[in-house]
């Protein structure tokens, strides 16, 4: 073995180095995205002209971030080298959040503009492949861990679907008393999805669904907030929630008392609450399930927790009204 070879096998052998993770942070009242590095928790770099930046996701290979343009109704591409934007993707209506394949190959868009669709992106051509029209306006998208299905949820239709990904047709629908808002996974073993966690409009808690039955089989509530105080914004005093990526613990945020609350799976017993910035709005963590970054609507920060000692570690200075956020690494 030559001596490069070996040293390049080396490299592959390391753990995946803290400086190939970022967490793109979107501000949804300004023109730009924040771009932190978790090692250091610092802001090192801004995509700029991206007018009401809605949802981020990143390609597999480290190569492309995708950014929901509000203002033009367009699907924005950036390279993630240069943080350019190279392609403005036109969208069938108003977008809201996206996310993207597995595989990369399809970014799927929540359109929030009546009557409601989820628009279908290819990632080769970068062009609109497909519009799949839904029952009531589009907020939030998701793909499933083994790659298979696309769930979409409806506030104002107060219902979620969830779509084969190999046909891109409806398979299932679950409707709710209240507007469907963001939602976390649960995996089985070989990765297929156990249970759905579900924020409510109006709820300060979340819903859980039994995937495989199709059916809520519970509902939890957060730690009462004050008195007669209601959410800063309207509808929504439980928004972000996420699984841990070691699918050992589930983090929800409350708007009513500024905090994330931790609880452990599978048994979703409450561990505790870290304080974070005023309205926590979403989450994100890094993959080795060390830290989480919760993105603080109301004081245009980011709270950077430590997992284990449930700490906040820093508090991020970013762009104005941050909401969605999520984590892309470079292979």
């Amino acid at each position: 073995m030559s001596r490069r070879s070996g040293y390049f096998l080396l490299l592959l052998a390391l753990p995946l180095a803290a400086s190939s993770v970022r967490i793109i942070q979107t501000n949804s009242a300004g023109d730009s995205v924040d771009i932190i590095d978790p090692a250091t928790d610092k802001v090192v770099g801004e995509i700029a002209g991206i007018e009401v930046n809605h949802g981020a996701a990143a390609a597999p290979d480290g190569s492309r971030y995708y950014i929901s343009n509000e203002a033009e109704s367009t699907l924005d591409v950036v390279d993630a080298k240069s943080l350019k934007v190279t392609r403005n993707i036109p969208l069938s209506g108003h977008p809201n959040n996206i996310a993207i394949s597995r595989d990369g190959r399809r970014v799927y868009v929540a359109i929030i503009q009546a009557p409601g669709a989820v628009d279908v992106i290819d990632t080769g051509s970068l062009e609109k492949v497909k519009t799949l029209p839904m029952k009531g306006g589009v907020h939030n998208t998701y793909v499933t861990a083994d790659d298979k299905f696309v769930v979409a949820g409806s506030v104002v239709g107060k219902i979620l679907t969830v779509i084969d990904r190999k046909t891109e047709q409806k398979v299932w629908e679950l409707p709710f008393d209240n507007g469907v808002r963001p939602i976390a996974f649960e995996q089985n073993a070989d990765g297929s999805t156990r249970r759905l966690f579900i924020q409510l409009s109006n709820v300060h808690g979340f819903a859980v669904v039994d995937f495989a039955a199709r059916k809520e089989v519970a509902r939890v509530n957060l730690p009462a907030g004050p008195e007669g105080k209601k959410p800063d914004i309207d509808a929504t005093p439980s928004h972000g929630i996420g699984v841990s990526p070691d699918g050992k613990t589930l983090w929800v945020d409350s708007s009513l008392n500024n905090k994330v609350y931790v609880y452990s799976l599978p048994d979703l017993k409450l561990m505790g609450g870290v304080d974070v910035g005023r309205t926590p709005d979403w989450l994100t963590f890094t993959p080795d399930s060390r830290k989480v970054y919760v993105s603080n609507a109301g004081a245009n920060s980011v709270s950077a927790i430590d997992m284990k000692t449930m700490k906040e570690v820093a508090r991020i200075k970013v762009g104005q009204v941050p909401k969605r956020n999520t984590t892309a690494v470079a292979p």
